[in-house]
């Protein structure tokens, strides 16, 4: 039975090509996550600002927001392999320079801000790339498998990653964050040149006509599931997954701590990940109920989280925050892209960016704005209340959809 579990769990690592993309993730990620620890913590150091720090992060989304289909559209038109050798090479640059600025304490805020536009601008390209891209290295059979591993291992990075920069910042400081990063992004072009290509199961490229972005709109207007799933995501993005703004202002002014309290509760956060990624992982059904409910879950385990009185509690509590975190977005993700026709799933994907990410542009500056004129707790709340709303909205939409549907057929 348990090896039955373990074998369906890790399915799609058998994979070569899955196996090492999955595990050239890991190590990039990490190295993301520790920049985005050093990046909060350097914000906070240099202006003592939430509304700073949200700036930052919504400047960092904002492309998404404003390009995010075109660069759907750029996946479904070209190779998704190339164009991430591209945006991972521009990755690394930007670390590096960011790295060499605060190393050399030549670093301003306008700096910053511009460093984070033009991340924000490579992102807008690389997210429907590396979303879609899962499905032709393993197919649809273990796409939600994949997809799964894949956000386990993204939290996998995220107790890696924060655990690393927490120590370095206060025995070293915030450069080499920046450095070991634009490292990690080499390790993670190496490992997609390894790639076999005659072992991609290629999608359909988009023939290049007019209106492509209107068509991908109009195409998931026409599909309840996907326009209903996206709102949903939209409105949890927009003020919920806004924890590179609420948790560095939790951790300092909240519970007085430093950069490794802030390290401690975003590990907390990527181990329940890991945990709710593997429970996931070993499901072979992906229904809009389990969408809905998750949403309610997600927004009960932040309210929680927000009422914790130490920074041990709220450590605790994040396991469980980021258990159904991760299970809502692996659900959300694997709808789409089973829900999605081949040649629109980087458009649709996109949107899902725009949903997942772009949305910070909006909501991380409110975030910031709560969390530094009001409560750091109440910002958090505010993210749970988004969250039963995103549910109760799901629950009315997407589940009366689907009970219609499966009227239809009998």
């Amino acid at each position: 039975m348990i090896g039955h579990y373990f074998h369906s769990t890790f399915s799609s690592l058998k994979i070569r090509n899955y196996r090492l993309y999955f595990f050239g993730q890991v190590i990039s990620i990490s190295g993301t996550f520790m920049q985005q620890v050093a990046q909060g913590w350097l914000v906070l150091k240099l202006t003592s600002s939430g509304t700073a720090l949200g700036v930052v992060l919504g400047l960092q989304y904002l492309p998404i927001l404003l390009i995010g289909p075109y660069g759907g559209l750029i996946a479904d038109r070209f190779s998704k392999r190339r164009l991430m050798l591209v945006t991972q090479a521009s990755f690394g640059l930007l670390a590096f320079i960011l790295g060499v600025l605060v190393y050399t304490n030549l670093i301003q805020l306008w700096m910053l801000y511009i460093i984070a536009f033009c991340y924000g601008l490579t992102n807008a390209f690389d997210s429907p790339a590396r979303q879609t891209f899962v499905i032709e290295m393993v197919g649809k059979e273990k796409l939600r498998n994949a997809l799964t591993l894949y956000v386990s291992g993204v939290n996998m990075a995220r107790i890696i990653g924060p655990s690393i920069a927490g120590i370095l910042i206060i025995v070293i400081g915030l450069a080499p964050c920046f450095l070991l990063n634009a490292f990690s992004y080499v390790v993670v072009i190496v490992m997609i040149l390894l790639l076999k290509k005659e072992e991609l199961q290629l999608t359909p490229r988009a023939i290049e006509t007019k209106g492509q972005i209107k068509e991908g709109l109009n195409y998931v207007r026409s599909n309840p599931v996907l326009l209903h799933v996206l709102l949903m995501m939209t409105v949890v993005g927009t003020l919920t997954y806004e924890f590179q703004v609420s948790l560095p202002i939790f951790a300092k002014f909240t519970f007085l701590s430093n950069a490794q309290g802030y390290g401690i509760l975003y590990t907390a956060l990527g181990i329940g990940g890991v945990i709710g990624g593997l429970i996931s992982a070993g499901q072979k059904q992906t229904k809009p109920f389990m969408y809905v409910l998750f949403s309610f879950l997600f927004g009960i385990a932040v309210l929680v989280a927000s009422f914790m009185p130490t920074l041990l509690f709220a450590s605790l509590s994040m396991i469980f925050v980021g258990m159904c975190s991760i299970v809502f977005t692996s659900l959300g993700n694997t709808l789409l892209q089973l829900e999605s026709r081949p040649e629109m799933r980087g458009r649709v994907m996109s949107l899902w960016a725009i949903a997942y990410a772009g949305s910070t542009t909006i909501g991380g500056p409110i975030i910031g704005w709560i969390g530094q004129i009001g409560n750091p707790r109440v910002a958090l709340a505010t993210g749970a209340v988004a969250a039963f709303i995103a549910g109760g909205w799901g629950a009315f939409n997407l589940l009366s959809f689907r009970f219609s549907r499966l009227r239809m057929k009998k």
